[in-house]
């Protein structure tokens, strides 16, 4: 395709599914490909490889072409990041839905795997009370936590944890303050609308690699083809962010409110792990 036609690509809203061999195939889901005879090298290295779907795009002229980026390959973000070099098109002759036979039979419930847990502590340091989530999951780090759980303090490092979100936790618990309009010191355990990230027609926020907006990053996941699964916020009520010119040091409230948000994190993260669903808030 010349440049002209990649943009009318890029520009056309993305599908959801497309049907191959009467399976439906979908953003995440793993095919196989097989690449036409008389292709190109690549055609001819990508042959057999297993593949995840990172979107289902069509042209100008109704044709669609599936984008998939390779598992094995080693520049597997950069393609989920959409890339070039490492995030393939290929037509819907050319991708073989993976049955679920070929993924190996589900385990027995009796060994079926601990839920996996990422808790994401986030905020900036230098902001006041926005270093809530940062103060709590540091705490949190040095606790002994089960098997399945990742503790990681990811501050204002939005595209870490836009990676993060891409290695598919059952679970995301985001820490981080929250204006609520509550008391300065107020905990809460809330459930985003994922609804929220689904792509829309108006400019969705940036992401920027070196701030944290939480929205910019599930907004990117989502783009980057994350399957979003159960995200929940710990939040708390802030008192102050500082000055302009920023400021250290949590105020009192929010301090005291981090000794009750580690045990409530252990409690929530539990309930998760003992399966108790939905999750009340606090």
């Amino acid at each position: 395709m010349n440049e002209w036609e990649w943009h009318m690509l890029e520009d056309k809203p993305s599908l959801e599914s497309v049907t191959i061999a009467g399976v439906p195939v979908r953003p995440g889901d793993h095919v196989r490909l097989s690449p036409k005879k008389g292709g190109d090298v690549f055609d001819i290295a990508l042959a057999g490889k297993i593949a995840t779907v990172e979107s289902i795009e069509q042209d100008y002229e109704g044709q669609l072409h599936i984008a998939v980026v390779v598992d094995d390959d080693p520049g597997r973000d950069i393609g989920m990041m959409r890339q070039p070099g490492h995030r393939f098109f290929f037509t819907e002759g050319e991708i073989e839905p993976m049955m679920e036979t070929e993924r190996g039979p589900a385990p027995p419930p009796s060994a079926q795997k601990t839920p996996t847990i990422l808790v994401a502590g986030i905020g900036n340091i230098f902001l006041g009370d926005d270093a809530f989530g940062v103060e709590v999951v540091n705490r949190l780090i040095r606790c002994e936590m089960p098997e399945g759980v990742r503790v990681v303090d990811f501050g204002i490092r939005g595209f870490d944890l836009t990676c993060a979100l891409m290695d598919g936790a059952e679970v995301t618990i985001l820490v981080d303050a929250c204006p609520r309009g509550g008391t300065p010191g107020d905990l809460y355990v809330v459930e985003p609308e994922l609804k929220s990230t689904e792509p829309a027609d108006a400019p969705q926020p940036a992401l920027d690699a070196h701030t944290m907006n939480p929205v910019s990053v599930l907004f990117a996941a989502k783009a980057m083809g994350a399957r979003l699964n159960k995200i929940l916020l710990l939040g708390c009520e802030p008192q102050t962010f500082g000055p302009e010119e920023g400021c250290m040091g949590l105020s009192e409230p929010v301090a005291l409110a981090v000794e009750r948000a580690v045990p409530l994190l252990e409690s929530v993260v539990k309930r998760i792990l003992e399966g108790e669903w939905p999750l009340g808030t606090n």
